[in-house]
């Protein structure tokens, strides 16, 4: 996203330190220019103690919301027993407890037979070792990723990133991806994976033999793009036909964000590979796996490794996440209601309008509200702020006012974080923005 620095018009905002000491790199803090001090639930507060209903969610690593109780009481109790808190690929209690927890919860329900990997403690490095996993395999080199796709910012993952302003950020060579268009990127006017299929079976279109397809159920970063299922049921036949490994990123869109567990079950495939991060440890800490077939699992002891993928804390509080959160359907169920509820609000909204927007789009609890340009949503993210409510914009231009709440936001936060979005879509058209 871009992010527009609106510190000249909050007086009461001096971030000396921030400005003298901190890199010129940061971007969220330039847009929402206060210094945030508590969170809870769905809400953080500034240190005047001013509320923001957060519909940003970490960038959806706080599906559970800030200092979930429940998985706060389990991390207290483990630290205050002196738990192990480092612990590298070291066997531990609390590493234990997740793996019984996750295979008995999340893999044994979805006949899911995946290996985990805790490859390090962010999604880039879950993706880079599924690349690097792919390409070991298959003795291959090529991956086909999509436009409009973002799957980190580490090389390799940037490589499979198709926005032009990350990717610029290298400063070398990105290279051993071919890129593909994504559903909906030629609006229906060629039958789908036409162009990707012609390629793999003429020997002379330069295509060397992918190694693997990495996708996004939904692109968040892209702009919250989402795939058909029936899309996805192609591509992953495409794959089979071809010997390509499937490598799905639920990096963003796991962990209940669309509903179901994993993004990809409503489509009914069941990937080679997946990537998970953000939500899975619950509470915001640093957690990554990278999810396979047994088959795959060829890896030599430490060939693929990270000093921090034994975060023992984040393996707390992703059990008891589980524990709580997908024993049942409930929170499934839940998410899929709601689903409508923030539908019929977008609608409503761009009904009463014709210039509040081009269009809205999404699944579970992740919207997309598209404008005609990057300014207007800006407008649309500033105005919100104002009002305290933190959003963020998506897209190639940033024209992508995205809804990212927690799961666990209850009806009324819901409604009444629509309603100031409805608000600040209302303000921005009276002043003719975009």
């Amino acid at each position: 996203m871009t992010l527009t620095d609106t510190s000249a018009t909050t007086t009461a905002f001096a971030p000396s330190v921030f400005e003298t000491v901190e890199s010129e790199v940061r971007s969220y803090c330039r847009a929402w220019p206060v210094v945030f001090e508590q969170a809870r639930g769905s809400r953080l507060y500034d240190e005047d103690g001013r509320p923001f209903l957060d519909f940003f969610a970490g960038a959806g690593s706080l599906n559970y919301g800030h200092n979930n109780p429940v998985l706060k009481r389990a991390l207290l109790d483990y630290l205050a027993d002196d738990g192990v808190t480092h612990g590298l690929d070291m066997s531990t209690t609390a590493k234990r407890a997740f793996l019984e927890t996750f295979r008995s919860v999340v893999l044994e329900p979805r006949a899911l037979p995946y290996k985990v990997m805790f490859p390090g403690p962010t999604g880039t490095n879950a993706v880079e070792a599924a690349l690097k996993l792919a390409r070991k395999i298959t003795g291959r080199e090529t991956v086909v990723s999509f436009t409009n796709a973002f799957h980190g910012m580490s090389l390799g993952s940037l490589a499979t990133t198709g926005n032009a302003a990350k990717r610029a950020g290298a400063g070398v060579p990105l290279p051993h991806v071919t890129r593909m268009p994504y559903d909906h990127y030629l609006d229906g006017r060629m039958p789908d994976f036409l162009w990707f299929e012609r390629l793999l079976g003429d020997p002379g279109s330069g295509l060397d033999r992918p190694a693997a397809v990495i996708v996004e159920t939904v692109q968040g970063e892209g702009g919250i793009n989402v795939a058909r299922a029936e899309w996805l049921r192609g591509l992953a036949e495409l794959c089979r036909r071809h010997e390509m490994l499937l490598i799905v990123d639920d990096v963003q869109m796991g962990c209940g964000r669309t509903g179901e567990f994993f993004s990809f079950e409503e489509a009914g495939i069941t990937p080679d590979i997946v990537c998970l991060s953000k939500s899975i440890s619950g509470y915001g800490l640093p957690m990554a796996l990278c999810l396979f077939r047994p088959e795959l699992d060829q890896w030599q002891p430490g060939e693929h490794n990270g000093t921090f993928r034994g975060n023992n804390p984040a393996f707390v509080t992703a059990t008891a996440a589980l524990d709580t959160y997908w024993r049942d359907d409930a929170l499934r169920d839940r998410t899929l209601g709601r689903a409508g509820r923030v539908e019929a609000a977008l609608a409503e909204l761009l009904g009463e309008d014709g210039r509040s927007g081009v269009a809205y789009r999404g699944r579970g609890l992740v919207w997309g509200l598209e404008f005609a340009d990057g300014a207007r949503a800006a407008a649309v993210c500033r105005r919100a702020f104002e009002l305290g409510l933190l959003l963020e914009t998506s897209g190639p231009r940033d024209e992508v006012v995205k809804l990212l709440p927690p799961l666990t936001a209850t009806d009324d936060e819901l409604d009444e974080g629509l309603g100031i979005l409805a608000r600040s879509v209302r303000h921005t058209a009276d002043r003719r923005t975009g």
